[in-house]
Parts: C-alpha cells; structure tokens; sequence
C-alpha cells in the first residue's frame, strides 16, 4: 500500500541535528521542506508494504542529512553558485578516460590538465577508480569497495587534490557508481559467502534453481559467450546467486531497503568528493522481476527518481547520469515521463544517436538515423544528452526494426550489412573492427573498435594510400563534428583525439583477452601526442580539427541544449543536416556521409521558415551566398560545414 503523504517527520528528524529553517542551515531547510513530500511519496510507493517501512524511511532521511552537514564549505558555495541549468551550456566539452591508460595514476593526471585545456576540454569522466580485483575487475565496474580509490591509481586523497585542481581551473569532474551489482569480492557479498543472512538478502539468493529458472525463461544473456546465463553457483555458501553481467558481480537487491539506504550514501560520499556529475551504471537492471527481462522496470524508475530527490535535497550542485543503452523509447523514460518528465536522470547517453551515425558512415544513407528524430527531440527542456561518437564500451544497434524498414530496408539484412561492414568482412569495406558479444542463437552482435579503425584509418596507414588516409580523417572529423553540433554536452574519447588505432594486444592478456573492447582502450604514448605539434602528421591533423570543432562550439550560444533542433528532409540521402537557434543566432550544421560529392539544394535552407541570403562557414572562415533553389551547396566527399546565418 502507499502510505499518505505528510510534512510531519522532516522537521523533528532534522531538529534532531540541530537543523532549522533560519540560519546557516536556511538554504538547505528549503530543498528540504520543498523535496520531503516527493521524497516520501517515492519511497512509499516500492517500500510501502513492509512493516518497518517508516523506520526504514526515517534513517533514510537520517542518511540524506548527515551527507548534507558533511559537505564542505567550498562544495556548498559551490552548489549556490551554479545555475539549476549548468550543464546544458555550450562551454562544456567532456572527455572519457582510464586514468591509468592515459596518465598512469591519479597523482599523474595533474599534469595532463594543461593538455586538455590546450584541446578545449573542460569537463572529465574518470572511468572507474574505486577498488576492484585483479583479473575480476570488468574495467573497474566490479567494485569490491566503494570507498577506497584502487592502489593502481592512487589514493582517495589525491583523488581530492585533483578535484580541487580541477575546480579552481573551471574544469567539472565525472565519476561512475555502479547500482546494479557489486564484486563477489565486496565485504557484503564476502559476509554473504559465511553464511550471514543480513548480506545473503542484500543479494539475490537461492538454495535451487526452482525460482532462477523462472527468472532465467524471460531473461537476455547480456554475455552470452563469455558469461551464459544468468546465475551463478556459489561454492562458499552453497548457492545460487543472480549474475547478470559476469560471474564475479553479484547483481544488489533493491528489494531490501537497507541495500537502497547503502547505495545512497555510496553516492552522496561521491557528491562529497565534489563530483559534478554522477554516472550510474547500468540503471535499466537495477531492479528484477520474474516473468519480465528484468530491465526497464518501473521500480527502477521510481528508485532513479527517489535518488535524484535525495542529491537534489543533501547536494544539488551534482547532476545524474543514467547509463541506460537500450531501446530509443526505453532511453526517454530515464528522464521521466508523464507528471515526472524531468525528475528522473538529468542526462542520458544518446546511444541512438551515436548507433545511428555509424549507420550512417557504412550505408552513406541518412534516412534511418531520420527515422528516430521524432522520438529523441521528446527529451524534456532542462535535460540533456551525453552525445558521444565512441566511449569504452561497444557499439550496439539497438534501434527500432521499424526505423530501418520506413527507410525500405529490411532489417535483418541491413544490420548484417553493417556488422559485416565494421568488421571489415563486407568487400571494400575499410572498417577494422571486431564483432563484440556475438550470439549465435539471435545473430546479434555488437561492434568493439577505435573510431579511426572504424573509419579506415588503419586500412588506409596499412596500405600507405594518402588519399584514404585524408578520407579517413575527414570521416573521423565528421563523426565528432555530428557528436559536438547536435545537441547534450559532447564526451570525447581519450585517443581519439590523435587518430589512435586498434590495440591488439589485449589478446596477450588472459585478464582480457576474452573482451575484445579492450582493442579500443589504449596506453596513451606522450612521445606519440606530441606529433600533434608536427605539421602534417595524423596526430596534427586530427587533433588540430577537433580543437577547431570545440572552439567553434564554445563561440555558439545556439549550441546550448535548449532542445532546440530542426532536422532537415531528407532532400539528398546522402546529407544530414539541422538548424539550431537561440534569440537571433541561427546554426546549420550539414555533412555529407557518402565517399562522393554530394549536392544539397538551397531550398533546404528555406524550409524552416525564413530566407536565408548570406551565411558564414566556421570551419573554412568563408561568406556564402545563398543561390537559386535550382543551385547547390556542393560537399566534398564526408564533407561538412557549420553555417551561420548572416542575413
């Protein structure tokens, strides 16, 4: 049942700290009082039915004050200062990167921030650094302690120091929790192995397999080679233990308050560290329900919302990213929907986006990627994209049938096509990827690669072709320029910045030879970086035209998220193309994803309403006059231009 919402608890239990509504705790008095109701609502709504549900609430409510009264001084200034919209702002440009591949620790990491300045980036996602075990550790997403920086990298402590740095340069920090499971190696699961029950209802535990079975009959294997199923035996205790991911994670059981109480604190002792924004791992799994794939849940979204009232209320200077990588549809409930919409997750990956560019590049065709605009652009105002072109992880194809058949496609061939085609088995291709997770059964697939492989790059350096070696990298500037232009705070990929390509020598690791994503994780060689002050190497080429693409993005307040996209129609298949516009600045971004020129009327400037009769490219600093709609814009082949309307 779902108890009736009242005011009466957050005042004694906040007067039990010394809080009240006047004085130095004023402001937080306010989120409070404003947050309770909702809070409460939430919590009442999955914990309801348990009879210790108001005792369960009230710590929970103990948790959120005391992480508020331990945040510092600076961090509460901090909170004050920025603005509830912060992070739509076309200033911000992200970076992705392990720590240890691109600077060898976090001590270490100081003295790269001068050469990210020098890139334009200005906002960093430090891939997983909390304790994980060796050869178990899924890049560092099987945490075996939330709260302890792994000796690898370095310590908590200078983890600090490099958050202190970070803010006093203007740069924003990013850090990952992982909800959905914890290493088999973590002090729970460890107290679970003894026989302690507390921790075996922390965990999703059985003696048989009669409840696991029905699990498992509508369950996907998300590893289907090199993790089957979707529990495993454990020896120590005696039974079997849901693991959805790898066998040494152990999926939490957010059905047990006390596992929600826990995990909340894990992430407000990140907002404490001055984390700007916080990325929870795989949030779509996070709650598990028989009979159902276990994703995608509405339990999840009510747990997604509760938590973002509880930062909201102790810290509202850290946003929340849900890494949700599923479905178009399934990707617009993480920022909630209904009487909900924008009080869930206030960024999500634009993994659609990102899938469909790559569509794009194999097939030199835009009319799929056009097919899913009308869902994406129902984000609501005041949320965001993580818009990105790679990241560490694989590429899926996770949009819609119907998208690839509206564009007279049928869909089992065309996605054949484009695994075929990445993996550089289709003829001609010059992709060098590699399929990823591939499952006999379904014939799905994903894609692991660098994004120069991907884009010809090593094909064309193999074969000393420098006509390929120059497309190539006009295809790789046209990824990233779609990624910066369209819309959410862009997050680049360390190395790709230099045109780095397929490392193969993951193969020799056991850790990870069986993960071939780790093809696309590189060591980053500063002797190599600094060719990117030698005119005419790759490492210039790319890295100079993507500092020209932030550069240009910064000088743009169109660019800002105010969901303020028009695509346009599709007038050549070949060309993509939007306007974005605030006030009296009117952006066209277009690109062309064919390997020949491609010819674009001048009547697609004309469709959203006015006449354009001047515009100015911010990549070749020319003026262009507006022709005849019987004339054309002429790109060159993966051409782009970045237009702004003058007159």
């Amino acid at each position: 049942m779902i108890i009736e919402v009242g005011n009466k608890d957050y005042k004694s239990i906040a007067g039990e700290f010394g809080i009240s509504s006047s004085g130095k705790h004023a402001e937080f008095w306010k989120r409070l009082e404003l947050g309770y109701e909702n809070l409460r609502q939430l919590y009442f709504s999955i914990y309801g039915h348990l009879e210790d549900a108001e005792v369960k609430f009230e710590d929970l409510l103990r948790s959120i004050i005391s992480a508020y009264l331990s945040r510092s001084a600076d961090l509460k200034k901090r909170d004050l200062s920025k603005k509830p919209d912060w992070f739509l702002s076309n200033d911000l440009v992200g970076m992705s990167l392990y720590v240890d591949r691109f600077a060898g620790s976090i001590a270490q990491m100081e003295g790269k921030l001068a050469y990210l300045d020098e890139l334009g980036v200005n906002f960093l996602h430090l891939m997983p650094l909390f304790e994980s075990p060796q050869g178990e550790s899924d890049g560092g997403y099987a945490v075996s302690d939330f709260r302890k920086v792994d000796e690898r990298f370095g310590t908590l402590e200078e983890l600090s120091s490099l958050r202190k740095k970070m803010h006093d340069e203007g740069m924003y920090l990013m850090l990952d929790i992982v909800l959905n499971h914890t290493s088999h190696r973590h002090e729970w699961a460890e107290k679970a192995k003894s026989g302690e029950m507390k921790y075996q209802d922390y965990f999703y535990m059985y003696d048989n397999r009669w409840i696991p079975n029905q699990f498992e009959a509508a369950m996907p294997e998300i590893f289907p080679e090199s993790s089957p199923g979707n529990f495993t035996w454990s020896e120590d205790c005696q039974k079997w233990v849901m693991t959805v991911f790898h066998n040494y994670q152990w999926d939490l059981n957010y059905r047990n308050p006390e596992v929600l109480r826990e995990m909340l604190d894990n992430i407000l002792f990140y907002a404490n560290l001055g984390v700007d924004l916080i990325r929870i791992d795989a949030p779509a799994f996070i709650w598990k329900e028989t009979g159902t794939s276990c994703q995608n849940l509405s339990q999840a979204h009510s747990l997604l919302q509760l938590i973002k009232q509880a930062v909201q209320i102790a810290s509202p200077g850290m946003a929340i990213l849900g890494e949700a990588i599923v479905a178009p549809n399934f990707i617009m409930e993480y920022f909630g929907k209904d009487d909900r919409a924008g009080k869930e997750c206030d960024f999500a990956y634009n993994a659609t986006q990102m899938a469909l560019q790559w569509d794009m590049l194999a097939s030199g065709d835009t009319r799929v990627m056009l097919e899913a605009q009308h869902i994406l652009q129902q984000k609501p105002p005041g949320t965001s994209w993580i818009s990105y072109t790679r990241c560490h992880d694989d590429i899926g194809l996770g949009y819609d049938d119907w998208m690839i058949s509206k564009a007279g496609k049928d869909p089992y061939m065309h996605r054949s096509f484009l695994k075929n085609y990445f993996s550089g088995s289709f003829p001609g291709s010059p992709s060098r990827g590699a399929l990823f997770s591939s499952n006999p059964k379904t014939g799905d697939a994903r894609i692991s690669g660098s994004l120069a492989s991907l884009c010809g790059l090593e094909a064309a350096l193999y074969a000393k072709d420098a006509y390929q070696v120059a497309l190539s990298i006009q295809k790789i500037l046209l990824m990233q320029a779609f990624s910066i232009f369209q819309g959410g705070l862009p997050m680049l990929y360390y190395g790709d910045e230099l045109g780095y390509l397929n490392d193969y020598t993951f193969q020799h690791d056991p850790a990870k030879s069986y993960d071939n994503r780790w093809m696309h994780r590189p060591i980053i060689d500063w002797e190599k970086a600094a060719e990117r002050h030698t005119e005419g190497t790759v490492e210039e080429r790319v890295f100079s035209g993507l500092k020209q693409l932030i550069q240009i993005r910064k000088s743009l307040p169109a660019i800002s998220d105010n969901s303020n996209i028009r695509w346009m129609n599709p007038h050549n298949i070949h060309v993509a193309g939007f306007l974005r516009e605030i006030e009296d600045q009117r952006i066209f971004v277009v690109g062309n994803y064919s390997d020949k020129a491609s010819f674009l009327t001048w009547y697609a400037f004309r469709e959203f309403g006015f006449s354009p009769k001047k515009l100015w490219d911010h990549v070749s600093k020319e003026e262009i006059s507006v022709a005849s709609d019987d004339q054309y814009l002429i790109l060159e082949p993966y051409g782009f231009r970045i237009l702004e309307v003058l007159s």
